[in-house]
Order: structure tokens, then C-alpha cells, then sequence
């Protein structure tokens, strides 16, 4: 028979071992964090019981009722090898209650300085919706030093992403967000200041 000590030493274990696989479930798949204005109201991991075409995906869930802030799922790495290139990152995309706004993003920077931007909150995902293919093309200037993506998710609700796609695209592909600064001519212009 099990004394009370055998006992409580076993559920002080089994709860160990659960918290440690809860724990390990819940972590942002390799390569990806999770960042935000509060990531500490979401909860990021990969979902086996949601694919796209048998491909894997992973997810972005709040953990509260109400979020004033938003909390993103990310990467960011050095944009030498992109530069004066124009870019594309595409994924499928899957929601569920999101109460505010989701969306793909990706900036480009030199150090500090934002170069281009886009978010989607011009045509952001909303409600519940299957699954749908969305993308944010971006020019990276000569002077860039990194490169940043993701899905955002504001507020409330949960979004799930498969089969992300970075590339380098042709020029005739639409860019969807622009430069933070507008772009410097070439050369002087209007300097005998004609109409």
C-alpha cells in the first residue's frame, strides 16, 4: 500500500511532468518568437490538430477576454542577400473570433529607421475565416539592414498560419505597402524654377 508521502510525491511529479509538457507545447516553433505591444496576453505554438493540405501550421491565440494591445508571431534576419530586391511573404491563413484585426506585416529597416512598412490594416482579416492565401510585398532599399514578418493578431481571437513563403519577386509584381520616407530623385530638377 502507498503511504500519503509516496502519494503526494507522485502527483507533485505527474504535475511537474504536465506542466513541463504544456509548457513545451506552447512555445513558438523553431526560428519564430513572439513579440508585441503585449505578448504576454497570447499564446503561440504549432497546432497538430490544424493543417492546411496536410502541411502543419502554427497558431496565435490571446489568453484574455479583452486585449488593448496586440501580440505577433515573428522573425526578423539580416537583409544583405535582398537588397535593391523586391519581396514577397505569403502564407495561408485561418481565424477564429478575432474580434479587432489580424494580418500579415513585414518592414524593412536601416538600423533604427523604418524604410517600408505594410501591415494589412487596410484590408485586415476579421471574424472567422477558412483558409485563405495572403501576401505583403516590399521593396528593400540599397541601404536596408533587416528584414521583420509575421502574423498579428489585435485583440482578441486566434489565428492560425501554413505554408510560408519569403521570395524574391519581379518588379511587375504590385508592391501592397510603401517606403516611411519618400524616395530621393536621381538627379537635381526644376533648377531654373519652371512651372
Amino acid at each position: 500500500m502507498l503511504s500519503a508521502r509516496m502519494i503526494f510525491s507522485v502527483i507533485r511529479l505527474f504535475s511537474f511532468l504536465l506542466f513541463c509538457c504544456l509548457s513545451l507545447q506552447a512555445a513558438a516553433p523553431t526560428g519564430w518568437f513572439l513579440a508585441g505591444s503585449k505578448p504576454a496576453f497570447y499564446d503561440t505554438g504549432v497546432d497538430a490538430q490544424v493543417s492546411y493540405n496536410g502541411h502543419p501550421s502554427a497558431y496565435l491565440k490571446s489568453k484574455e477576454s479583452q486585449i488593448d494591445g496586440f501580440g505577433t508571431l515573428m522573425q526578423d534576419f539580416r537583409a544583405e542577400h535582398y537588397l535593391g530586391k523586391r519581396v514577397r511573404f505569403s502564407v495561408f491563413v485561418k481565424t477564429a473570433d478575432v474580434q479587432a484585426w489580424a494580418g500579415l506585416w513585414m518592414r524593412i529597416d536601416k538600423d533604427s529607421q523604418q524604410l517600408a512598412f505594410d501591415n494589412m490594416q487596410n484590408r485586415p482579416i476579421k471574424g472567422t475565416t477558412d483558409w485563405q492565401k495572403y501576401d505583403v510585398v516590399l521593396d528593400v532599399p540599397q541601404n536596408a539592414t533587416g528584414i521583420f514578418f509575421g502574423v498579428l493578431l489585435d485583440g482578441t481571437g486566434q489565428v492560425w498560419i501554413s505554408n510560408a513563403k519569403f521570395e524574391i519577386v519581379q518588379p511587375e509584381v504590385q508592391t501592397t505597402g510603401g517606403s516611411i520616407a519618400p524616395a530621393m530623385p536621381d538627379e537635381p530638377s526644376n533648377l531654373n524654377f519652371e512651372k
